[in-house]
């Protein structure tokens, strides 16, 4: 197959939708299909070595998130790329997101496929704004995908629909193999990781509260901050408290499995608005025992005491209690390692990919039948 895979979002900022979107292509060309990833782009010429550029984006905050998206309007470069190549199938990564996805839907001949990630509580304010411009755009959509049933709950809310749900994926192989922990981690003390971006609604907040009730009680247990953007208003704040905590900030994806190995209890106390938790499923694979807060998108993911622990999220005292319940109960803690990590092996891209290839081959074969169809009712 030729497929277009279809990013709204700056190539350059390795976000979510960006990471999926490269894995898939890779798994597809693996497989022999021919794939283009359209995207914009701040740095075009680092850009152009992965994707074909449309656009400069500028950041537009978004569900508590900056989107970094492009507003720049070239039809003609867009419909002659699509003319050029004549793919199989386009496939756009949130779909509704301006401006880039509205112009390849336009003038996309192809079978149109959209993936929804996005998940918010609340609702998006966005949807319901841009429902009157958009809708045009959701109906050239032949085939709808939502990463979980908490996405597809976000998008269903202003459009109607049939949503397959096909979950993000991860590098199972990656996470599930032995790296080498770092030295000066592996010193007797009870490691307690966390992997995000410094943002509200990720709940790091709670999860230093906790620590600081846990240092009180027990000096041997560390907590490991790692992630995308500035840590250091968090960093001052432990600072005064004198508490052992190791921030990392930007670390490398390829040494990420490195503090995996090197963490003994995993922790997401994320507040809401999230559509799955590919971070929660890295450290599943990795085999470390994972308390998450119990909101919609960590609940599809864990089973409460089977493979994980849920906990009341926005509480520093129930996430302790997880803790300290791990901490004293080692047999636990490779229980829930060990059934974590058989049930992140279904989200591994070689499985996820296969369910999108397949879905795209349903689609082509309804859309064959139905031009049968037609042509059998006009020859008569």
């Amino acid at each position: 197959m030729k497929i277009a895979l279809v990013s709204p979002y700056d190539w350059c900022v390795r976000g979510g939708v960006n990471a999926h979107i490269s894995q898939l292509a890779d798994q597809f060309r693996a497989w022999g299909h021919q794939v283009i990833i359209i995207a914009p782009a701040s740095d075009k010429k680092a850009a152009e070595q992965e994707c074909v550029v449309m656009g400069e984006p500028i950041a537009l905050p978004v569900s508590g998130s900056m989107a970094r998206i492009t507003f720049t309007w070239q039809p003609k470069a867009i419909k002659e790329l699509l003319e050029k190549h004549r793919f199989d199938i386009v496939h756009l990564h949130e779909p509704l997101m301006p401006l880039l996805t509205y112009q390849v839907l336009r003038y996309s001949r192809a079978i149109n496929v959209g993936t929804f990630h996005a998940a918010k509580e609340g609702g998006n304010r966005f949807y319901g704004y841009t429902k009157p411009l958009t809708k045009r755009w959701f109906r050239k959509l032949d085939g709808k995908i939502a990463v979980s049933p908490t996405a597809s709950q976000l998008v269903s809310r202003y459009f109607a629909g049939y949503f397959n749900i096909i979950p993000n994926g991860i590098a199972y192989e990656h996470f599930s193999t032995n790296h080498q922990p770092f030295p000066e981690l592996m010193d007797g003390k009870l490691n307690i990781l966390f992997v995000g971006r410094p943002e509200k609604r990720k709940g790091l907040q709670y999860l230093l509260r906790s620590y600081l009730q846990l240092y009180k009680q027990d000096k041997n247990i560390r907590l490991i901050v790692v992630g995308a953007g500035n840590f250091e208003r968090y960093e001052q704040f432990m600072k005064r408290h004198g508490a052992d905590v190791t921030f990392k900030s930007n670390v490398p994806y390829e040494e990420l499995p490195r503090y995996h190995n090197s963490a003994d209890i995993f922790c997401s106390p994320a507040t809401g608005n999230e559509s799955q938790g590919i971070a929660i499923l890295e450290a599943m694979a990795a085999g470390i025992p994972v308390v998450a807060s119990n909101i919609d998108g960590f609940a599809g993911v864990i089973t409460d005491e089977f493979d994980g622990l849920l906990v009341k999220p926005k509480s520093e005292d129930a996430i302790t209690n997880a803790v300290l319940r791990l901490r004293n109960d080692p047999l636990l803690r490779k229980t829930l390692g060990k059934r974590g990590q058989l049930q992140a092996q279904s989200y591994s891209w070689n499985s996820v990919a296969r369910k999108v290839i397949a879905y795209y081959e349903r689609l082509h074969y309804e859309k064959q039948q139905f031009e049968s169809i037609q042509k059998a009712s006009l020859d008569n």
